[in-house]
């Protein structure tokens, strides 16, 4: 007998204001502050970015004690590090940081997009890092479209990214600190898939477009109720496509540790925090101009 995760919540994406971008945020959210080890989750878009329109120009700032991630699904991005890096990252495209004891970053459509013109969308994730990972050394990783294993459901109508993690016997190519899972799916109408989930990951769906049945029993519509959470009690979720969409699908070990959060700053007491922005003061995160 196939053993699904229970729905725990059912939450909306409503939009909210960060600085002259407005966006959706179904985490945290009312009644819901995070669905550990994830602490935020964003989404971008779609923006009609153009030489007249162009508000997702984020200039230089820290970061330390999680991981942010950026998955684009539309446009173009530049990412720059205090690490060194300058890297493109396109549409199918990851972009992955272990902030650790810090790392300062910049991120922007590039110039050749917003002189052509085009839509730019995207998911910003937060993922915690467990108190003995917080201080470590900062990283990058980025992988295009063409470097992410794909998975395909038995109808052949849904495709399943592996970004990092694993499903049946793929992998992604993402090296990860802690145990968790992060896929995106693209879904023709009427294609079903079942995803296998350790029982002991918390887990959620989020859905960017479209109108999907989740374990047979519980609707998500887009710009309605846009994200599901399950709980620790199977090890199997199901959804169906009612029409074309795009998901996003994340599971992982909770870390069960205390979050102090500040601003770009995610420790585990409010002294650490202090801390970190003195040392963001001092230098000691490096420099990025």
């Amino acid at each position: 007998m196939k053993n699904y995760k229970t729905i725990e919540k059912v939450v909306t994406s409503p939009l909210v204001n960060m600085g002259p971008i407005r966006l959706r945020q179904p985490l945290p959210t009312q009644g819901l502050e995070n669905v550990d080890p994830f602490i935020l989750l964003h989404h971008y878009g779609p923006y009609a970015i153009s030489e007249f329109n162009n508000p997702f120009d984020l200039g230089p700032h820290p970061h330390r004690g999680f991981e942010p991630i950026t998955l684009l699904f539309k446009g173009e991005q530049f990412h720059r590090d205090s690490l060194g890096n300058e890297m493109t990252v396109k549409a199918g495209g990851v972009q992955w940081t272990t902030a650790g004891r810090g790392i300062i970053h910049a991120e922007a459509p590039t110039k050749e997009f917003v002189k052509r013109g085009g839509d730019l969308e995207g998911i910003q994730l937060w993922l915690n890092l467990p108190a003995k990972y917080k201080m470590m050394t900062p990283n990058y990783q980025h992988l295009e479209d063409e470097q992410i294993p794909k998975l395909f459901s038995e109808d052949k109508k849904v495709q399943l990214n592996v970004v990092a993690g694993h499903q049946k016997e793929i992998f992604g190519n993402i090296t990860t600190q802690t145990e968790v899972n992060v896929f995106t799916a693209i879904a023709q109408e009427k294609g079903k898939i079942e995803i296998d989930i350790p029982k002991h990951h918390k887990s959620l769906i989020y859905l960017l477009e479209g109108e999907i049945v989740v374990n047979a029993k519980q609707v998500l519509k887009k710009g309605n109720h846009q994200m599901v959470t399950f709980n620790t009690d199977g090890d199997l979720i199901e959804f169906e496509a009612t029409e074309k969409s795009t998901l996003l699908i994340l599971s992982g070990a909770p870390i069960n540790e205390k979050v102090a959060q500040y601003g770009p700053y995610v420790m585990n007491t409010q002294t650490e925090i202090l801390e970190a922005m003195r040392d963001f003061q001092q230098g000691k995160m490096g420099y990025l101009y």
